[in-house]
């Protein structure tokens, strides 16, 4: 296999803002590409700054461990990604695309969609739901009126949580989805649920803050005991060591395939997730149409997606996706499927 990879760096449409002030106007990411003669497979890592992952720090491993990532024979996705998972322990973002790239890879090789290579067949998929990020509430207004959608990813963590969604309700009647990034304490998490689903929410992601203690496990069992509504974990469930319990304080988790590090360790957890008979969402870190096609191959196995980086990002930078109303459609081509567009000349090999 060669590899290549290149660099790029998004607009947002609109500064993206979520609990704890953290906010951006850009999104950077490392593309990465593997080819075996006229074959290509693409895969992508967003640089999240809150998990201490940069483009720079990324391209430094690539450099270091080139000779290592090109040398593997292909003759399956899951053992190249173990491969990887060795090589490159500190740095599951970069797996992932390389994970990416190699499942785009195989299933050029096959002349399959990823989806079918899983053994799944396309038919009734989960819509997307369109995020709104913090803001004031005339902007988050706004933003709802500018862009009609059927499901609504509510950012919230503020002050005036129950303001906004107030608001936000008098402009639309789709369900809300609420993403609180782990910004509530236990007592304003139970103060808040019945609210929510007065309002029409559909799930809450993340109420507190990941574990750190058995007391915090306590409330959060506490929490999901008392609550009215779908609790989904996000930052407390990333990879198949934290499925210990989860199904004790959450009805649901929310696997970021950038986080888990690929496709292949993703699969694990939803088969552990409907093992404990739990639902199973899949979400974004704000990719490309690269990354996003890689969450779009597991639709058919999912009960809830949020994959609207296309929609929130000033370009695509890809073909052979689309999302409509938030129906999302594949190329049907082998592999992810789609294509780059906008990349840097000629990429770095």
């Amino acid at each position: 296999m060669k590899l290549q990879y290149y660099v790029i760096d998004t607009p947002f449409k609109d500064t993206f803002t979520i609990s704890g002030g953290r906010s951006k106007t850009s999104q950077p990411a490392l593309i990465v590409s593997l080819s075996i003669g006229p074959l290509i497979g693409f895969g992508e890592a967003p640089a999240i700054s809150y998990y201490d992952v940069t483009v720079e720090k990324m391209v430094r491993e690539i450099k270091a461990k080139k000779l290592f990532i090109e040398k593997f024979a292909l003759t399956d996705p899951e053992r190249y990604w173990h491969y990887l998972h060795h090589l490159l322990p500190e740095h599951p973002f970069l797996v992932c695309a390389l994970d990416m790239a190699c499942w785009d890879l195989y299933g050029q090789m096959e002349r399959k969609p990823i989806f079918k290579l899983m053994g799944n067949s396309w038919g009734n998929t989960p819509l997307t739901d369109y995020t709104i990020g913090l803001d004031t509430i005339d902007n988050m207004v706004e933003k709802v009126k500018k862009m009609p959608w059927p499901i609504y990813k509510i950012k919230l963590g503020a002050d005036n949580d129950l303001d906004m969604l107030q608001a936000l309700r008098k402009v639309t009647d789709s369900p809300f989805r609420v993403d609180v990034n782990g910004g509530w304490s236990y007592n304003k998490a139970l103060e808040m649920l019945p609210r929510l689903a007065e309002l029409g929410v559909e799930l809450v992601e993340q109420p507190m803050a990941r574990a750190k203690n058995e007391a915090d496990l306590q409330q959060m069992r506490a929490l999901y005991e008392a609550s009215v509504l779908p609790l989904i974990a996000d930052e407390s469930c990333v990879r198949l060591a934290d499925m210990t319990g989860i199904e004790q304080c959450f009805h649901g988790i929310n696997i970021k395939l950038t986080k888990c590090s690929g496709i292949t360790p993703a699969r694990v957890l939803v088969d552990e997730a409907r093992k404990r008979n739990m639902k199973v969402m899949m979400g974004s870190m704000n990719e490309t149409v690269i990354g996003s096609a890689a969450i779009a191959q597991f639709l058919p196995q999912l009960d809830y997606v949020d994959m609207d980086g296309p929609l929130l990002l000033e370009r695509a930078a890809g073909v052979g996706l689309r999302i409509d109303q938030g129906k999302v459609t594949l190329s049907g081509a082998p592999g992810l499927g789609v294509r780059p567009s906008d990349l840097p000349e000629g990429g770095i090999a």
